[in-house]
């Protein structure tokens, strides 16, 4: 079983800015996928379960807030008894142009609190993750919990619109294949 986490902050003030690319990013899988999240208070966030290609699949966006992401991750983690080595994470990432993907097996959480929590409460930076270019702005707060320019918007819609090939290739491929194939091709 393999659980695809998506972070970003609840509630219709963060809606489709940039620190919630991770959810976008689920939200766009789920919909290729015909299934719908249902918020369940015991995982502390909105999830799924299904199956791609034979695998049981669970997407997860905690409902938390960034900074306490790992609390959720950790509660469907125990529940469903998955490894460590199952799990990836979607997340914004300020040191990266807009849209640009980096694909990474582990690591420190380069400064995102969400990942930084999930870390903590897992006690292992091997966490699996897609990070996802969101630039930097003069103000990081209002930057990552601004809207998308226009210009913007295209390009990452560019990047969701690949999101279900990118689960399905994160299945069937190695890590290492799966990394290559989208760190040399993101936009």
């Amino acid at each position: 079983m393999k659980l695809i986490v998506g972070l970003g902050n609840i509630g219709l003030k963060y809606k489709q800015t940039r620190h919630n690319i991770g959810f976008m990013f689920i939200d766009e899988v789920s919909r290729a996928l015909g299934v719908t999240l249902k918020l369940e208070k015991n995982f502390k966030g909105s999830y799924a379960k299904c199956k791609i290609n034979g695998e049981d699949i669970i997407l997860l966006k905690p409902a938390t807030y960034m900074n306490l992401s790992g609390e959720s991750v950790l509660c469907v983690k125990e529940y469903f008894n998955i490894n460590s080595d199952d799990i990836l994470v979607i997340h914004d990432d300020m040191d990266l142009p807009v849209g640009k993907v980096r694909i990474r097996p582990n690591g420190s959480s380069g400064g995102q609190k969400g990942m930084n929590n999930i870390i903590e409460l897992l006690k292992t930076n091997e966490i699996k993750r897609i990070r996802i270019g969101i630039d930097k702005g003069e103000d990081s707060i209002n930057h990552v919990l601004g809207k998308f320019s226009k210009d913007e918007k295209e390009i990452i819609d560019d990047v969701l619109a690949k999101a279900s090939f990118m689960v399905e290739d994160y299945l069937q491929m190695t890590f290492a294949n799966f990394m290559n194939k989208y760190n040399s091709h993101a936009s």
